[in-house]
């Protein structure tokens, strides 16, 4: 199980397959009234995007960090599990790595209550639609009670990553 969950974790092939698997599962959930081979049409395209999004992240902190992309994932999950390393040149690019988190988390604090003063916006608005059209308030309340989760959730796990970051910052500085 140890060596799978590392394969997902580092390999863009493994992750393209849980996004293709995502993809597909959801179109037929969906939209099972469509023709199955949409469902893997979409659910590749899905996968492409998401693919190209990960690889063009991947290489830009590879630029910053000056570690090869394919090292990005790996050192990522040493500081989830605060690893660490006894390399020094390893350490010096994980320090590189966590300051170029750091750096990127506190450049979008300043848009972050924006992004949710939007997402408020977006559920307000649908509770005007559905009060003007005369349709069920259901969707828009169970909508609502959804994006009052995923804001929670991205402030949850904003917060848990500047932990991890800001925790092996430290441990890298008392390391050396």
């Amino acid at each position: 199980m140890h060596t799978v969950k590392h394969w997902f974790n580092d390999s863009l092939i493994g992750q393209g397959l849980v996004v293709f698997g995502l993809g597909v599962g959801l179109n037929a959930l969906l939209r099972h009234d469509e023709h199955p081979a949409m469902w893997l049409v979409q659910g590749t395209v899905y996968t492409v995007v998401a693919m190209v999004a990960v690889v063009i992240r991947r290489r830009r902190t590879s630029r910053a960090t000056g570690a090869s992309p394919d090292a990005i994932a790996g050192l990522d999950r040493k500081i989830r599990h605060h690893e660490v390393p006894n390399d020094p040149e390893e350490r010096a690019v994980m320090r590189r790595l966590v300051d170029e988190h750091l750096g990127k988390m506190e450049r979008g604090k300043r848009w972050l209550p924006f992004w949710m003063a939007f997402m408020g916006l977006i559920v307000v608005a649908m509770f005007v639609l559905a009060a003007t059209s005369g349709g069920s308030l259901l969707f828009p309340l169970a909508f609502a009670v959804f994006m009052a989760a995923f804001c929670a959730w991205i402030l949850w796990m904003r917060r848990r990553s500047l932990a991890m970051n800001r925790g092996m910052r430290t441990a890298l500085r008392e390391r050396g």
